[in-house]
């Protein structure tokens, strides 16, 4: 049994009997236990040595192949000592386990769960706002979901409101007269818009508090609706929203007033990554480029970008889009 990367953004379970058989992009295979031979279990982990990562591939007959990438074409190698690590077990449920501390013993460079400490979201029942509004994601319809699920008897804990509250823009938009772009909203189209402000779109921004502060003052923005949120609904203890890694799908549009420097740079598919399937959201991203900011820049776009959510009471981000990283990108800013 096993898991693959059937998308540069997911991975999903596969089962065989042959190494042909196996799926291209392999993170983890679990050989089954062979009495007749006195065989345990035994699992086969690739891992990340230095600069390059691994993976497992299908070989010829009953052979497995390993690919092993660095998805720079200026960061090469021919050596390798730790990309495979195989460990057997008459366990199965203790099989992975014991591999990952060996792993991380001889590695040095993570911790295993039991010695991290959860965030308490993990315990709380979260909703987020993707499936019921994709990008048309506003105010009001969050606020009657979360009544909805609270009159249902479920409350929600955590609140993730997804894509959709950005200010985005497609290259061939005006980001003063088209709206930020959000006038385009069908599946795939936001994929080559870039970000051209930190600040949440005209639908949130236009929010008004319908519950004063202390001082009578009425709060507006994404900072309002947040407190209106928990005030009216309890349960919600934590808000967070969606961005992606570059900012958005595209990155952040260039020469844009307010916003960092930023160059469209063209990725290509690492020869892994091309093994898995089509996806409309990487050729959206190969054929349009991504947007980035200079290395240098790069804490300053966060520290911009953090810092007005924590202020509008947003408690958390996640973070989309992180495969980005490893599409092959040749960064030249001058």
């Amino acid at each position: 049994m096993s898991i693959f990367r059937f998308k540069v953004w997911w991975t999903t379970h596969w089962t065989g009997t042959n190494g042909h058989e196996l799926e291209h992009e392999t993170q983890i295979l679990i050989l089954d236990q062979n009495n007749s031979l006195g065989r345990p279990y035994v699992l086969l982990l690739p891992i990340i040595e230095n600069s390059f990562r691994t993976s497992l591939q299908p070989g010829s007959n009953d052979y497995i192949d390993m690919c092993i990438e660095s998805g720079s074409t200026r960061v090469t190698g021919s050596h390798f000592k730790t990309c495979l690590y195989i460990h057997v077990s008459n366990d199965p449920y203790r099989l992975v386990k014991e591999a990952v501390k060996v792993i991380q013993t001889h590695l040095g460079t993570f911790k295993i769960l039991e010695e991290k400490t959860p965030p308490s979201i993990v315990d709380k029942f979260g909703w987020c706002t993707w499936d019921a509004f994709y990008l048309k994601v506003h105010p009001k319809g969050v606020r009657e979901g979360v009544k909805g699920l609270t009159e249902g008897g479920c409350p929600p804990g955590l609140v993730l409101i997804d894509d959709g509250w950005q200010s985005i823009c497609h290259d061939d938009d005006d980001p003063i007269t088209d709206q930020e772009g959000m006038n385009r909203t069908s599946a795939g189209e936001q994929m080559p818009c870039r970000l051209i402000k930190f600040e949440e779109n005209y639908k949130f921004r236009e929010y008004k508090s319908i519950i004063n502060n202390n001082e009578g003052k009425t709060i507006e923005g994404m900072g309002g609706f947040v407190k209106d949120l928990k005030e009216e609904f309890r349960s919600v203890e934590s808000v967070y929203v969606w961005h992606a890694l570059c900012g958005y799908w595209g990155g952040v549009r260039p020469k844009v007033v307010g916003m960092p420097e930023a160059k469209v740079v063209t990725p290509k598919l690492s020869p892994g990554l091309k093994t898995t399937m089509e996806d409309l959201a990487v050729d959206k991203i190969v054929n349009n480029g991504v947007g980035l900011v200079p290395p240098n820049l790069v804490q300053d776009m966060y520290n911009r970008l953090h810092s007005h959510l924590e202020e509008a009471g947003i408690d958390g981000v996640k973070v989309d889009v992180i495969h980005v990283s490893l599409l092959r990108i040749m960064l030249s800013f001058s």
